[in-house]
């Protein structure tokens, strides 16, 4: 009895330790990425603002009967789209390098590795949380006036974070053994964003071609924000359910992917 509370004491005491590291590696991560800078995390916002402008301007007109002949609601379509992409895009691209670049670290100090990736991703959390997040909320509220979607909104923004982990993990780990990996990510993710209804409508894209961009990760959790923030209806079940289930998949295997191979970095950093 006394073995198993000593154990129950230990993983308490690095699980503690844990969430203190990542405390400290967020914020060393915040404040190296905006010192001197006006906006700060803010930042974060204003690009999406800039770029839902642009395709209002060249777009709206085109695409506003696909959302009730309003420019508006076009405009709010494009905007969840892009927080979606930039989020995941910015996320995954920092953790890629995150293990590679603090592996001098890792060779001085026994550290559990996949605290760097998770530090990336969990900065750009808070960039959210601040800048993003409560404008989405308001969004959500006025659209329909209902606390239910404003709650509901956790779901896709869970089923974002959980695949940006998931990618996070994948790619930090592959880049320890691929160097040149950035260059085909940026394409990656260039695709990813192409095939993602962000600037237009998911039903302008021919049925052909529909099941392949089936297999975008983003798609389900783009088309579950903006059911709950847009439609002003409940949130529709089917919709978070499968952007959910994808999520939980990706991360399963990428958490797989670097359990399994990080026994080999410590030879490559």
């Amino acid at each position: 009895m006394k073995l198993s509370v000593k154990g129950n004491s230990t993983t308490w005491l690095q699980v503690r330790r844990y969430w203190e590291l990542l405390h400290v590696l967020v914020e060393r991560n915040l404040k190296v990425r905006y010192r001197g800078s006006f906006l700060g995390v803010y930042w974060s916002l204003l690009n999406p603002l800039i770029m839902t402008g642009l395709y209002t301007a060249i777009f709206g007109a085109t695409f506003a009967s696909y959302y009730g002949n309003s420019i508006l609601n076009y405009m709010l379509a494009a905007f969840t789209g892009l927080v979606v992409i930039n989020f995941f895009s910015a996320s995954t691209s920092q953790a890629l390098s995150s293990v590679v670049s603090n592996g001098s670290l890792l060779n001085k100090i026994r550290l559990p590795v996949s605290i760097f990736p998770l530090s990336m991703i969990a900065a750009n959390i808070f960039q959210f949380a601040i800048g993003v997040l409560p404008l989405l909320v308001v969004m959500t509220f006025v659209n329909s006036k209902s606390l239910v979607n404003v709650l509901a909104l956790l779901f896709p923004i869970l089923a974002l974070i959980l695949v940006c982990i998931g990618i996070g993990f994948f790619v930090s780990a592959l880049y320890v053994f691929f160097r040149d990996l950035p260059y085909f990510y940026e394409l990656v993710v260039f695709v990813l964003w192409i095939s993602s209804p962000v600037f237009y409508p998911a039903a302008i894209v021919p049925k052909v071609v529909q099941p392949f961009l089936g297999l975008n990760p983003l798609s389900p959790i783009i088309e579950s924000l903006r059911q709950i923030t847009l439609s002003g209806a409940p949130p529709d079940l089917n919709l978070v359910w499968g952007a959910l289930l994808s999520s939980v998949i990706i991360l399963s295997l990428g958490w797989a992917c670097f359990q399994l191979w990080r026994h080999q970095f410590m030879d490559l950093l």
